[in-house]
């Protein structure tokens, strides 16, 4: 049996490594490189990725995948420490002290609450119709909405941040709420995540599969059966298609009212800047959330995570959503998007700009679904009415209520057990 698989990013990667010992694989990509938002720059000797990335100790398919393919050795569980600018300072927030330095008394009371009572939600399935904004204010009030979490919901969401459900919160809070007295525990590859890219594809190629550059113009079919793909003019058939594309641009592809199902799903961008720096710009914070004005909702300072001897310089993302194709950020060219950060850079930090050496900026528009309310009834089955035709993505269960590197491989895995049970 044949499947090709429209997309290399994680989940792409993740089926083809499951069905490549059973299946011939044909897996297409548009980009040069693969692994989409999971993929890197190499810069002067080392990789390191386009996008931040850093793991959670409940990622267990990932941890599971990465110990299989014989780089358990690479993984390391480091302090994760995070900060809140506003008011013109940077507070550390990862000890209880710390917290309430930042916060009022009674907001870290309620906070404290609110978290307490999110983690003790199993079944957040009920709140997907209640939008975060409402049972933040009902659980913690108003002064803990403003002074913590709007800004989080404004730099991930921007005009869609009252829309966002209560279940992607819960499971956000839950997720981000493991912490010892002294900071989260995040987990990195040393060498980059690259180094997983590379076993995948080498153990998808050892096993017959076939990796293809180029951009699928349309999905065949025949009978309400799958036929093939048109890449580059030319017809390749097939017997299965697992699409990993978003909803919409699955609609170029093929008629997709012919599925059922409600592909209405609106999709965000991201505009992350990767800056070389001459030297040190925080004491000891990685992850920055930002109650300013400025372009940008986060300053993630990698090598505050990461030594530096990794690299041999100083490297910071800068990073931020938007929900407008017609965005500055998305419209504008990279060095007025990189002008647009230096400028926010240099009310933060002083004297930024004289410390940067190089810069990268990566760019996508589809890169996570925004989880509004009601999102939970859209979330797409891996098996499509049409014989022959799957789904698996960001649009996936295992990536509700937060998208994760792990949530794209499980989805690439389930995927894979899905095709399977019909062989």
């Amino acid at each position: 049996m044949k499947t090709v698989i429209i997309g290399g990013g994680l989940t792409g990667l993740a089926a083809a490594y499951k069905l490549g010992p059973q299946d011939e694989i044909i897996l297409i990509e548009k980009e040069p490189e693969l692994g989409g938002m999971a993929s890197s720059y190499k810069i002067c000797g080392y990789t390191i990725e386009k996008y931040y990335h850093h793991i959670f100790a409940s990622d267990k398919e990932l941890i599971s995948l990465i110990e299989e393919l014989g780089l358990g050795n690479r993984l390391e569980w480091l302090k994760g420490t995070t900060g809140y600018y506003f008011d013109g300072k940077i507070y550390p927030m990862n000890t209880p002290l710390e917290i309430l330095k930042a916060l009022p008394l009674m907001d870290v009371i309620r906070l404290t609450f609110l978290v307490l009572k999110a983690r003790s939600i199993k079944d957040r399935t009920p709140f997907d119709e209640i939008t975060a904004k409402k049972w933040i204010l009902d659980t913690a009030g108003e002064s803990v909405y403003n002074n913590f979490f709007l800004p989080l919901l404004s730099s991930k969401f921007g005009d869609n941040k009252e829309k966002v459900s209560a279940a992607w919160l819960l499971g956000r809070v839950q997720i981000r709420s493991n912490r010892g007295t002294k900071g989260e525990r995040l987990g990195y590859m040393r060498g980059g995540f690259e180094l997983l890219l590379e076993k995948m594809v080498e153990n998808i190629r050892k096993t017959g599969g076939t990796i293809k550059q180029g951009q699928v113009s349309r999905i065949e079919m025949a009978g309400g059966s799958i036929k093939g793909v048109t890449l580059d003019g030319k017809l390749i058939e097939c017997d299965r298609i697992i699409s990993t594309v978003a909803p919409h641009v699955l609609e170029k592809l093929m008629e997709t009212s012919l599925l059922g199902l409600d592909m209405n799903i609106n999709y965000q961008g991201t505009a992350c800047a990767l800056f070389g720096l001459k030297e040190k710009i925080m004491d000891d914070i990685y992850w920055l959330n930002i109650k300013e004005d400025v372009p940008f909702g986060a300053v993630i300072e990698h090598t505050n995570f990461i030594p530096e001897s990794d690299y041999g310089e100083r490297l910071m993302y800068v990073t931020t959503y938007f929900q407008d194709p017609q965005s500055q950020l998305w419209r504008s060219s990279n060095e007025e998007v990189i002008e647009l950060y230096l400028q926010g850079l240099e009310k933060l930090f002083p004297g930024f700009r004289e410390k940067v050496k190089w810069w990268r900026l990566r760019r996508d528009m589809d890169t996570a679904p925004v989880y509004e309310v009601g999102y939970g009834k859209k979330v797409l089955p891996y098996e499509t009415k049409i014989k022959g035709l799957y789904l698996a993505g960001m649009f996936s269960d295992s990536n509700y209520p937060e998208r994760s590197m792990n949530g794209s491989i499980l989805a690439g895995f389930k995927c894979a057990e899905a095709v399977l049970k019909q062989v």
